[in-house]
């Protein structure tokens, strides 16, 4: 499945993972600083609503298009001009105070993300032996979710100490930072360029009924923890009682999960990253999340959201993993880009419910019942690939197209 066929280009990997920490915290830290300048402004819900739909719906919506331009373009080409143009959108950012402008910008960045997401997701399977993938996955997974850490903070002390305009600033140089890194890897697909004799590799995820049923899977526990990140605001400062600090230190305790076992999965053998094993993680922190509707006291949510995020942490690593084996090489764009779509789609629509549902039901009830409904779609998703053939039987080599072509 295009491979590498020698041995793993691992300073590539490390660069990668980098650019990634760099460009995720300065995502981050831009989006926390957007939603204080929305709010310090004087602007309502309805402001911020429309700054997380800006940053949510264009990768969705334009996953097919996104898909197909990461396969087919440069890699290099693609990430350098869409990172320099991505940094302009910041400096605009950085100097534009009035709200419709501003969810204009954002929409325009999360259009950037759309194109450079899949692009460095096909890009990562070219780098390394199929046997480092997972290793190399948990590396670059890792790498992001310090940055996604490290940003709100940042974002809050860089806003009361200096105002809007240096975050967003930093920001714009973490995007000129990842078209350093896409200089400096050697690691290139060049789409179509010297394939012309191999014939075009189409992609419909619903051709492949088990990489269906694992997305459709992550897509509902998604959902929830989607209506999740509403919820425990209000749980956990209404009906727990706990203050501004315990909250901090419960909403980043499940990235703080992720941070820790992420890099374990990554050292987990290849064949044994299986849907089933993606299910498995789904139950995993469905269950958590269903226990921290028992919880008394909101300490007790630190070590469940842990495990929530330990969960999440193996949960990308798998699907890197199995979405490169199961899909041909040629066509690793697009399958990042739609699987991307579906379970973003799927978070967004979690956001949605949510608010509703606060003004309705008691938020106790609220976590339990997205706890019992994402356990429930991982359960009820098991007989469907309980006969799951392996990955290698379910792809075919082919010809490699622009295989791991050096600069």
């Amino acid at each position: 499945m295009s491979f590498a066929s020698a041995g793993s280009r691992w300073t590539d990997v490390y660069l990668v993972a980098g650019g990634r920490a760099i460009s995720v915290c300065g995502d981050f830290l831009a989006a926390t600083t957007l939603a204080l300048v929305l709010q310090q402004a004087g602007h309502g819900g309805l402001a911020v609503s429309g700054l997380l739909l800006a940053a949510a719906l264009p990768p969705a919506l334009l996953a097919p298009l996104t898909g197909r331009l990461a396969d087919r373009a440069d890699s290099r080409t693609v990430i350098v001009l869409t990172g320099a143009g991505q940094a302009l959108v910041c400096a605009a950012l950085a100097v534009t105070s009035h709200p419709v402008a501003i969810i204009g910008l954002v929409a325009l960045l999360a259009a950037g993300l759309a194109v450079t997401q899949p692009t460095i997701q096909a890009l990562l399977p070219r780098m390394v032996h199929r046997d480092d993938l997972a290793r190399a996955s948990g590396i670059t997974q890792t790498a992001g979710q310090v940055g996604m850490l490290a940003a709100p903070a940042l974002a809050g002390f860089l806003v009361g100490q200096t105002g809007p305009r240096v975050p967003l600033l930093i920001d714009a140089a973490s995007y000129l930072a990842l078209v350093v890194v896409a200089l400096l890897i050697r690691t290139r697909r060049r789409g179509g360029a010297g394939g012309e004799t191999a014939a075009p590799v189409g992609f419909r995820l619903r051709a492949d009924r088990t990489l269906t049923v694992m997305t459709v899977a992550i897509a509902a526990t998604v959902a929830g923890v989607g209506a999740i990140n509403v919820f425990e605001v209000f749980f956990i400062r209404g009906t727990l009682g706990a203050s501004a600090t315990v909250f901090g230190l419960v909403a980043a305790s499940w990235t703080v999960g992720m941070v820790l076992f992420t890099p374990l999965f990554g050292r987990v053998p290849r064949r044994r990253l299986t849907v089933r094993v993606v299910l498995g993680l789904l139950a995993g922190s469905c269950v958590a999340v269903l226990a921290a509707a028992t919880v008394t006291s909101a300490g007790w949510l630190v070590p469940l959201w842990i495990l929530g995020g330990a969960c999440n942490g193996g949960l990308n690593v798998c699907l890197a993993v199995i979405v490169a084996g199961r899909v041909p090489s040629e066509a690793h764009g697009r399958a990042f880009a739609v699987v991307s779509a579906v379970v973003q789609g799927a978070g967004l629509l979690g956001y949605l419910l949510a608010g509703p549902l606060v003004e309705r039901f008691d938020t106790r009830v609220l976590v339990a019942g997205a706890g019992a409904a994402g356990l429930l779609a991982a359960v009820a998703c098991w007989p469907l690939v309980r006969r799951e053939p392996p990955d290698d039987a379910v792809t075919s080599e082919g010809p490699e197209i622009g295989d791991n072509v050096a600069a």
